[in-house]
Order: C-alpha cells, then sequence, then structure tokens
C-alpha cells in the first residue's frame, strides 16, 4: 500500500476539524457528500468549486462492500479529479460510518483526512473504548475522527444493520466525549438514512439543544436526504453551533438515477462502463443536486475561508 505523505497532500485537503470550526463560528453547515461512484466525485467538487463552498467528501465501510470500491481507489480519483478541476475551497476526504479497524487504517495510508469509527451498535464502555483506540492512532497522523452515540435509523441498510432508533443521551454524550476526545460527534435525534417511506422526518430539538449544551465538539446529523430544508436551517442556527455537518447520499445517488432512467443501483464497475452521454448526463445530476444542497440546505455558499498564500495545516 502506497501511504500519502501529508506533505504531498494539497493544503486545501484538510480535516474535519478544520472544517466545522469555521461552520460553527460563522452559522452554517458544511455538506458531506457521498457519491457512491468513482465516477460521481469529479461534479462534486466541481459544484464547490463553482459554489466557493467548503465540503466534505465521503464514502462509508458498506458503501466499499456494496458498490465494489476500495479506500485506495476512492482516494486516487478524489486526489486526481482535485487537481483536473483546480479545486482550490477547502475540503476534507472523510471515511463515513466503519466499524473494522483495518479499514479505517487503510483509509489513512490512503489520503483521508478524516475517519468515523461507528461503535454504536455496542454498550457505551466499549463504544468508548473502540473510539479512544481509534482517536490514538487517527491523532498520530493529523486526520480527525467522528464517532457515534446513539443508533440512526435506516431503510436501505447501507449504513446501519437495522431500523431501531436509539435517541442520543445527553449526559452520555457529555460521558463519551470527555472521555475519547473525538473530533466530532454523530448524533441520533429522529433523522434516519436513505428515503423516507413511511415515517415523517423529524428533529428532535430539545434533545440537540441538550447535547449542545454538554458538548463542546462539533455535532453531525446523519440522514440529512429528504429532510425539509427548514428543519435542518433550525438545527444549524441552535445556540453554541447547533448542527455543523449534514450528510447528504441518498438523494445523490436518486438524482442521478433519474437523470439516467434507471431505478437499480449499480456497482461501481457498472458506472463506470455506462456509455459517455449517459455518464455525462448522471454527472450533471449529481452536480446540480450538490450545488442546491449547498445554497439552500446547508446554506455554504460563498463561505471559502481557505487563503492559499497563508495557508497553513489547522492542528486537530
Amino acid at each position: 500500500m502506497n501511504e500519502m505523505n501529508e506533505r504531498k497532500r494539497p493544503k486545501n485537503v484538510v480535516t474535519l476539524t478544520a472544517l466545522l470550526r469555521h461552520a460553527e463560528a460563522d452559522s452554517y453547515a458544511v455538506g458531506s457528500f457521498s457519491p457512491r461512484y468513482t465516477a460521481m466525485i469529479r461534479p462534486v467538487l466541481r459544484a464547490i468549486q463553482q459554489e466557493n463552498s467548503p465540503a466534505i467528501v465521503q464514502i462509508s465501510q458498506k458503501e466499499f462492500i456494496r458498490y465494489g470500491i476500495t479506500a485506495q481507489a476512492f482516494a486516487a480519483e478524489f486526489y486526481s479529479c482535485l487537481r483536473d478541476e483546480g479545486v482550490t475551497v477547502p475540503v476534507a476526504l472523510h471515511l463515513d460510518h466503519t466499524v473494522d479497524f483495518p479499514v479505517i487504517r487503510e483509509a489513512i495510508a490512503s489520503g483521508f483526512t478524516s475517519v468515523m469509527i461507528d461503535a454504536s451498535q455496542w454498550p457505551l464502555a466499549e463504544n468508548i473504548r473502540r473510539t479512544q483506540e481509534v482517536v490514538q492512532y487517527a491523532h498520530k497522523h493529523n486526520v480527525s475522527v467522528e464517532a457515534e452515540l446513539g443508533k440512526i435509523g435506516n431503510t436501505n441498510n447501507i449504513e446501519t444493520d437495522n431500523d431501531e432508533e436509539l435517541f442520543t443521551d445527553p449526559a452520555e454524550a457529555r460521558q463519551f466525549v470527555e472521555a475519547t476526545a473525538v473530533d466530532a460527534l454523530a448524533v441520533s435525534v429522529g433523522t434516519i438514512h436513505g428515503v423516507y417511506l413511511v415515517k415523517e422526518p423529524r428533529i428532535d430539538f430539545d434533545r440537540l439543544r441538550a447535547i449542545r449544551s454538554l458538548t463542546p465538539v462539533p455535532l453531525v446529523l446523519h440522514g440529512g436526504s429528504g429532510v425539509p430544508a427548514a428543519m435542518i436551517h433550525e438545527a444549524i442556527a441552535l445556540p453554541g453551533g447547533g448542527i455543523s455537518k449534514v450528510n447528504i447520499a441518498t438523494d445523490l445517488e436518486l438524482a442521478l438515477l433519474k437523470r439516467i432512467g434507471r431505478e437499480e443501483i449499480m456497482t461501481n464497475q457498472e458506472c463506470l462502463e455506462l456509455p459517455k452521454d449517459v455518464l455525462e448526463l448522471g454527472r450533471s445530476a449529481v452536480e446540480d443536486t450538490v450545488r442546491e444542497k449547498i445554497g439552500q440546505y446547508v446554506r455554504s455558499r460563498d463561505k471559502n475561508w481557505y487563503n492559499p498564500e497563508k495557508a497553513s495545516r489547522e492542528a486537530i
């Protein structure tokens, strides 16, 4: 495995901590976009550059398996497109929901600047232990760590294993953050992964306020696809910073599939083998969706804080 030397990494490719610190201070959220197919990384990067917006490009362990991608291949395409598109806005390459430590190590070696250890399926003590292990390793490589407390429901079984929804306990959140030194915390407050088919989108704002009042780290909202913009805006605007990172995955894939007239998901290889004109249609749909989310959803348009003349890596 060829480990990326941090000194060779473009300076606008930053940690999650660097991005979320600015978002909290300026009352917006950073969109964390999951292309799911390597061919869709380019339109995501093109959109964030056009919108002059900080952003996160991410993929999860289960998406690696379901779509047939490796961390190394995903990172290689990310950095290649970053150079080709002349991207100058601040961006993080993030490993989303991941359970296995070897996958996290591979992602860090491949150039990911942020990782998520999701040990929320275990009891609190074991979640803390596993998260501590990842934090200790990642911080040595100047990589930030997101963790999860509570169980975020889902409808598509990509990112979590069942539909159980256990909301985050605010007191446990404080204990967890203090014990692990994690950089960002994904909380379960009512949203789900995937498309809302039965239940209505909701956010438990009282619970979110309580968590925010007890924890100093940026908070992350998973399951952003399908949640009304007004709810997201209210979550972002909460005193103390509210939600600073919103994950958006399903909306991108649905836009892609709709634009090319397809209902079933593809493997990454099938996507790469699409006719050129069809592939470009799909890319245009992803680009349009990212631009809309930046402008109307997370409100990060023109929030580019990166100054290449003064660039220096921000410490975790």
